[in-house]
C-alpha cells in the first residue's frame, strides 16, 4: 500500500505507482536538477511515474527559464488530460520569484485533491564559501521561501547557511542547529534536514555533519521529535547535483520509512556514499595519474550506481539525539 496516496499494490512486479512531480531545472548532459532527481526516483519508488519541468541548464549558464506564465500553461495542460493527480511534489532550484509563489499554488491546489500529498522542497538559495555565505539566486526569492514556500512543505532541506537564511538564525554549535530546526518545524515542515554544515563533527575536521528532526503523531495524538546526526567522511572534490541527488533520494526512503529518519537518512547517504566515491574512481581513472579530474569527468555516475541507488549497503550511521 502507497502509505501517502493509500493505493493498495497489485502484487510482485505489478505495484501501485506513487506519481512524483519533480519542478527543477533540467540539462542536457550530465546530473543535477532533474536529471538527478529522476534516475533515481524511478529506480527506488519502482518505476513511479515522474513529470518534469523542463528548462535547460548546464555547466554554463544557457538555455530557457521558464516564467510563472509558462509554468501555469504546462499544469493546466496536466489537468485538460487528467493527469494531475499526484502523491508527491519534489522542487528544487529555482530564479524567478514569480514563478516560485506559482509552484506555491499549485501545491495547494494538488494538496486540496489529495490531502495526503508530501511536498518535498529543497530550497536553494546559496552555500558557504570560503567561510562566507553567498546567495546565488536573487534575493527577492528569500521572502518568497520564508512566508509562501516552506509553511506548505512537508520536507525541507536545507543547507546550513539556507537554514540561517530562513529563520534569521545563525548557527554554531549543534545546539542552535536544533534549535534552528525547530523553528523551521513552527513554521510547517514536520521533517527538516540540514543536509550540510560547517560544525565541527565528534569525529574530526574530516568529516562533514548532517543534522535531521522528524516530528511524528503517535497513535495517542501526542507529538513525537526523532532527532539524528548523520557524519560523513570529507572527499577531496567538487561534485554538482549532490543536493538534487539527496533530496530526491530522501523523498524516496521516507516513502518507504515515513516514520523513521534515522532509517531514510542513513539509506539516503550511504547511496550517496557509493555514487561518489564510483564518481571519483571513474573520474580519477579517466584523468590519469597525478592530475585534477575536470568537472566533466566528475559528472555522477548514476546509471552505474543502479544497484547502490536501489539497495544502499549502509557505510553510515545515523546517531539518535
Amino acid at each position: 500500500m502507497c502509505p501517502r496516496s493509500g493505493k493498495w499494490a497489485l502484487g510482485p512486479g505489478m505495484e501501485e505507482e506513487c506519481r512524483v512531480l519533480s519542478i527543477q531545472s533540467h540539462v542536457v548532459r550530465g546530473y543535477v536538477g532533474n536529471r538527478a532527481a529522476t534516475f533515481p526516483l524511478q529506480v527506488r519508488l519502482r518505476n513511479p511515474e515522474v513529470s518534469p519541468r523542463p528548462a535547460h541548464w548546464g555547466l554554463t549558464w544557457s538555455g530557457q527559464v521558464l516564467n510563472s506564465d509558462e509554468l501555469q500553461e504546462l499544469y493546466d495542460g496536466l489537468k485538460l488530460n487528467s493527469v494531475n493527480q499526484y502523491d508527491y511534489v519534489l522542487t528544487g532550484y529555482t530564479r524567478d520569484k514569480s514563478f516560485l509563489a506559482m509552484v506555491v499554488d499549485i501545491v495547494q491546489e494538488l494538496k486540496q485533491q489529495n490531502p495526503r500529498l508530501v511536498y518535498v522542497c529543497d530550497p536553494v538559495m546559496g552555500d558557504q564559501r570560503n567561510g562566507e555565505g553567498a546567495m546565488y539566486v536573487p534575493d527577492d526569492l528569500l521572502p518568497v521561501y520564508r512566508e509562501k514556500v516552506v509553511p506548505v512543505a512537508d520536507i525541507i532541506t536545507p543547507n546550513q547557511f539556507e537554514a540561517e537564511l530562513l529563520t534569521g538564525r545563525k548557527i554554531h554549535s549543534q545546539e542552535e542547529a536544533l534549535e534552528v530546526m525547530d523553528m523551521l518545524h513552527s513554521m510547517g515542515p514536520d521533517t527538516v534536514v540540514i543536509t550540510s554544515s560547517d560544525l565541527l563533527s565528534p569525529r574530526g575536521s574530516d568529516y562533514l555533519m548532517a543534522l535531521g528532526s522528524q516530528k511524528t503523531r503517535a497513535p495517542d495524538g501526542s507529538v513525537v521529535t526523532q532527532r539524528i546526526r548523520m557524519e560523513m567522511h570529507k572527499v577531496d572534490a567538487v561534485f554538482v547535483g549532490t543536493g538534487d541527488l539527496f533530496a530526491a533520494m530522501l523523498l524516496a526512503w521516507t516513502h518507504k520509512h515515513p516514520n523513521n529518519l534515522k532509517v531514510a537518512c542513513e539509506k539516503t547517504v550511504s547511496a550517496m556514499h557509493h555514487v561518489l566515491q564510483r564518481t571519483i574512481k571513474c573520474a580519477k581513472a579517466k584523468s590519469g595519474e597525478g592530475v585534477k579530474p575536470s568537472p566533466a569527468q566528475l559528472e555522477l555516475r548514476m546509471v552505474q550506481s543502479k544497484k547502490d541507488i536501489e539497495s544502499p549497503e549502509i557505510v553510515v550511521q545515523a546517531t539518535v539525539l
